[in-house]
C-alpha cells in the first residue's frame, strides 16, 4: 500500500483489516440469520399452538355436523379501476338431532366462502323440540320478506315432502317425516329464513306443562284421550 503523501510503501498491519471484517461480516450475518431464524420459530411454534387448540376444541365438542351446501353465487364489488368479484355461499349446518342453523358468508374464492358460512351456521344453531324424534309437534307458519312457508307434522313413513332449501333444513335438523308448502318467493335466503321463522315457533306438550304448571297427560286428557292413553302418550313423549 503507498501513502499519497509520501510516496511511501506502509506495510499493512497485521490483524488490522482482520478484526474488523470478522465483526462486520460474518458474525453480524450469522447473527441476523441466527435472529431470523428464531423469529420464524416463535411465529411457527404459536401457529401450531393455535392449531392444537382449535383440534381440542372439536375433540371436546364432539359432534359429527350435517353440512348441506344450499346455495352459491357470484357478487361483484365495484372500486375504483374495476369490478372485484367473489362468491357467496349459503350453508345450513345440524347435528341430526333436532339442532340446525344456517350461515352466510363471502369471500374471494369458493372454499374460503363455503367455511366462512360454515363457521356462521355453527354460531347461530337453534334446538327445535321433535315428537318421537322424525317429526315436528304441530303445524307452523313462517314469514321472512316475500318468502311464507307452512310446516306440518305427518305420520311415520310419510318422509321429507319438501323442496330446495327446506329440504336441506330438514335432513340436517333430523326430521324424518314432514309436509311443507312454500308460497311466494323462490329466493333461497328468505325460504331458509322463513322455515327457520316457523321452528322457531315449535312448542312441545312437556314445555308447556311447565309453562304452565301441569302434567303433560292432564294436556293431553283435554284432547279427548282416555287417562291410561294420555299417561302412555305423556311417558312416550321425548323432546
Amino acid at each position: 500500500m503507498a501513502d499519497e503523501n509520501t510516496n511511501e510503501v506502509v506495510a499493512p498491519v497485521e490483524g488490522a483489516e482482520a478484526a474488523p471484517t470478522e465483526g462486520r461480516g460474518p458474525g453480524r450475518g450469522r447473527g441476523n440469520r441466527g435472529g431470523g431464524d428464531r423469529n420464524r420459530g416463535e411465529r411457527g411454534g404459536r401457529g401450531r399452538r393455535d392449531d392444537r387448540r382449535g383440534g381440542n376444541r372439536d375433540e371436546e365438542q364432539g359432534e359429527e355436523l350435517i353440512e348441506k351446501l344450499v346455495h352459491i353465487n357470484r357478487v361483484s364489488k365495484t372500486v375504483k379501476g374495476g369490478k372485484r368479484f367473489g362468491f357467496a355461499a349459503l350453508v345450513v349446518v345440524g347435528d341430526g338431532k333436532g339442532r340446525a342453523g344456517f350461515g352466510h358468508g363471502k369471500a374471494r374464492e369458493v372454499p374460503e366462502a363455503i367455511s366462512k358460512a360454515t363457521a356462521a351456521a355453527k354460531k347461530a344453531m337453534v334446538r327445535v323440540p321433535l315428537k318421537e324424534g322424525r317429526t315436528l309437534h304441530h303445524d307452523g307458519l313462517g314469514h321472512f320478506g316475500a318468502g311464507k312457508v307452512t310446516v306440518r307434522s305427518a305420520p311415520a313413513g310419510t318422509g321429507i315432502i319438501a323442496g330446495g332449501p327446506m329440504r336441506a333444513v330438514f335432513e340436517s335438523l333430523g326430521v324424518a317425516d314432514v309436509v311443507t308448502k312454500s308460497n311466494g318467493t323462490s329466493n333461497p335466503y328468505n325460504m331458509i329464513r322463513a322455515t327457520f321463522a316457523a321452528l322457531g315457533e315449535q312448542t312441545s306438550p312437556k314445555s308447556v306443562a311447565q309453562r304452565r304448571g301441569k302434567k303433560v297427560a292432564d294436556l293431553l286428557r283435554r284432547g279427548g284421550a282416555s287417562a291410561e292413553v294420555a299417561q302412555a302418550d305423556a311417558e312416550a313423549i321425548a323432546e
